[in-house]
């Protein structure tokens, strides 16, 4: 099975304002609300794809009941444990202003809310794969994704760990299958300024060395880098393409790469299945459905002819 945390989710308001002016009135273009948080896009990019998986987390208030029932209609099932006080938060995404967002806090979670979660991620066994994807909540301890790996270390579980920071560092000890910072990520742990993807290889094999089995970095217009645990190191530029949506791009790549290599066990394939992905969906209003993906891997293979 698979299965994807997402301990702070939302419902995202995305709308587009023609000729955007602070101080004023504005009046909206368009509008869409979509269930939003990194694991939520994983599960449905995995879902476009043809593949299950279960969304775990923390939902609460109207604003959780909508993100349940939106995941249900996409068919995509989901084990969110419901907080009694507050609502999941909701985020206003404004697509006229490239990169504009405004990101609620969320609920707060308590202790007992947690430990329902570690029961419920306490049953994976061999052979599951578990997406732990994006920031936490205000009110959870920092060390959350390490005691969840912590947990399920040696149980051959398959961890994929997509967070910046020290929630990234902490899971390396107990060697993730995979992780994917972006190339800012990266440069931000070790203190430099990475700008290409020759620059990027030797601090990937550096977290590589800490733990992490698989180092995948998205790199936006400079395409990506991954550093294999069989050795091997691959390298893409982007894809060409008109840049619509840059939300969920790395989500994508986490999935497309996972689907990749769930499918062959080849990290060619994966890796280039995860640029598919990636480039699919910011090419895409949305995340990107399989005929995009599958679209994106052909162009792929046409340039390495």
């Amino acid at each position: 099975m698979i299965y994807t945390v997402t301990l702070n989710p939302s419902l995202d308001y995305i709308v587009s304002v023609n000729e955007f002016k602070t101080g004023l009135t504005n009046r909206t273009c368009s509008e869409l609300i979509l269930p939003g948080g990194k694991g939520i896009n994983v599960s449905i990019v995995l879902m476009n794809l043809g593949i299950p998986s279960t969304a775990l987390g923390f939902v609460a208030g109207f604003t959780g009941d909508e993100v349940i029932k939106k995941l249900e209609d996409l068919g995509i099932k989901n084990g969110f444990i419901k907080i009694e006080d507050g609502f999941t938060r909701i985020n206003i995404k404004l697509k006229s202003i490239d990169g504009t967002e405004i990101n609620g806090q969320g609920p707060r979670v308590h202790e007992k809310e947690v430990r329902k979660l570690m029961r419920q991620l306490n049953e994976l066994s061999r052979g599951d794969v578990l997406f732990l994807s994006g920031s936490i909540p205000v009110f959870v301890s920092e060390n959350i994704y390490q005691k969840i790996i912590k947990s399920l270390y040696g149980r051959g579980v398959q961890i994929v760990v997509d967070a910046a920071g020290k929630l990234l560092l902490d899971a390396l000890p107990y060697y993730p299958f995979l992780i994917k910072p972006n190339h800012h990520e990266l440069g931000e742990i070790f203190g430099v300024k990475l700008e290409t993807r020759s620059d990027v290889i030797p601090y990937a094999k550096k977290l590589q060395n800490k733990g992490a089995r698989n180092v995948l970095v998205s790199m936006a217009k400079e395409g990506a880098v991954l550093v294999a645990e069989d050795g091997n190191v691959y390298s893409a530029p982007a894809l060409e393409g008109k840049v619509i949506n840059s939300v969920g791009a790395g989500d994508s790549m986490v999935a497309g790469f996972m689907a990749g290599w769930m499918e062959k066990e080849d990290y060619e394939y994966a890796f280039h299945m995860g640029i598919a992905a990636g480039s699919a969906s910011t090419f895409s209003e949305y995340l990107a459905e399989k005929e995009e993906i599958e679209d994106m891997y052909k162009q792929i293979t046409e340039i390495k002819e």
